[in-house]
């Protein structure tokens, strides 16, 4: 809350440009100044001041309110509770679909999907309420240039063929994603802190992040002497600055994630890095040595940004073409599982397929393994070096 504009402090015009002038833009800014020093950038006697500071301290307070009133306006007003996934079974499961004012990441090796989910929910955001939409434009910050505006384009048309059906509400939906590209921490960090105003001026109502893990693991390599902190640091700063945006606007916040490969030794091995049967390997535990270890395929960026996120979708392959979904981490839904396609229309789930044979890790998302490959990809020689225990069944490729 103290990241709140003094715009919307309700502070006069000229006193919010006069402190802009001394960089004064934020509650945090204000509050952090001393009785002096505000007298002096405000040009305001010392009562005055105190009346201000009170003015901006109940301002960016979080205000208190009882369970009943959160339900009552989530009652009166569906649409500002959750963004419809058009996945029914998903938004049966999760009570809407995906919630506004929290985060949400969705987590995959490559090539499971994550920016076609992006995309796709890119086009619903823009929707008329009416059609389960927020009816407002979207931010979408593009880390690693997957972003295509003819993706995008096809999947609207496939998905809403009767809904756009002129190319003026084609244009009307494209102009509302705002697209950035930045492909540095401190470049996506700037963005996140300047968002606030863009989403009152632009009518914002969903923010992306595409990924978040790609720029932070190119900067930081945890093995270097204070990196780990810094690290962090970042994350829980963004974090921090998310969550208040999509509390206070009551907006949803989608933020994509990689994999890692965790063995029993201690070590962590960039999973998306790594080729699909090297990734195997490591996960069935292969060694130099020849002994095998023990390990799985989990979300990036470590156990303290799991629990930074609400909701935890992980997106993993099973028999070509079909691919799995899994609800791992949700204040509402249980674990889940579902099979989907990729289609022109994005993602399509393929709800009467038997969904048998699934693991949950124990009660921790952070842990939960990812399958990186298809079982109908592998090799036949590294299915012979496997112990007798792991090769007996197919199914239980599905752990990695």
């Amino acid at each position: 809350m103290a990241a709140k504009k003094l715009r919307r402090a309700r502070l006069s015009q000229e006193l919010c440009e006069r402190l802009s002038r001394h960089q004064i833009t934020t509650c945090q800014d204000f509050l952090c100044l001393s009785l002096l020093e505000l007298m002096k950038v405000t040009g305001q006697n010392y009562y005055d001041v105190q009346k201000l500071l009170c003015k901006v301290s109940r301002a960016c307070a979080p205000k208190m309110q009882t369970a009943y009133e959160m339900k009552l306006r989530k009652s009166v007003n569906p649409s500002s509770a959750f963004l419809s996934t058009t996945l029914h079974s998903l938004d049966k499961v999760l009570h809407g679909g995906v919630p506004c004012g929290s985060l949400t990441e969705i987590t995959s090796p490559p090539g499971c999907g994550k920016t076609q989910f992006c995309i796709m929910m890119s086009v619903l955001a823009t929707l008329p309420v009416s059609m389960g939409g927020l009816d407002g434009a979207v931010i979408y910050i593009d880390t690693e240039s997957a972003f295509s505006a003819e993706r995008l384009i096809e999947i609207a048309g496939n998905r809403f063929p009767a809904y756009f059906d002129s190319d003026e509400k084609v244009f009307c939906m494209t102009r509302s994603i705002h697209l950035y590209r930045e492909l540095t921490c401190g470049s996506v960090l700037k963005r996140i802190m300047s968002l606030e105003e863009e989403i009152i001026s632009k009518k914002v109502k969903l923010i992306i992040i595409d990924s978040v893990a790609s720029v932070v693991r190119k900067e930081f390599d945890t093995k270097l002497q204070g990196n780990l902190a810094e690290r962090s640091n970042f994350l829980a700063r963004g974090a921090s600055m998310l969550k208040y945006l999509a509390e206070e606007f009551s907006i949803p916040v989608i933020l994509t994630n990689q994999i890692t490969t965790s063995l029993s030794n201690g070590l962590a091995i960039q999973a998306d890095l790594v080729s699909p049967a090297d990734d195997l390997s490591l996960s069935e535990g292969a060694s130099g040595s020849g002994k095998r270890e023990s390990g799985c395929v989990t979300a990036a960026l470590g156990n303290t940004w799991s629990h930074s996120v609400n909701t935890r979708l992980i997106l993993q392959y099973h028999d070509l073409p079909i691919r799995q979904l899994l609800v791992p981490k949700s204040p509402v839904a249980p674990f889940s599982a579902f099979f989907y396609t990729i289609e022109k229309s994005g993602l399509v789930l393929q709800d009467g397929k038997d969904q048998t044979n699934l693991t949950w890790e124990g009660t921790n998302p952070a842990l939960q393994t990812i399958q990186v490959r298809n079982t109908a990809l592998k090799d036949t020689s590294l299915d012979a070096a496997l112990p007798s225990t792991i090769g007996e069944t197919p199914n239980n490729t599905s752990n990695l």
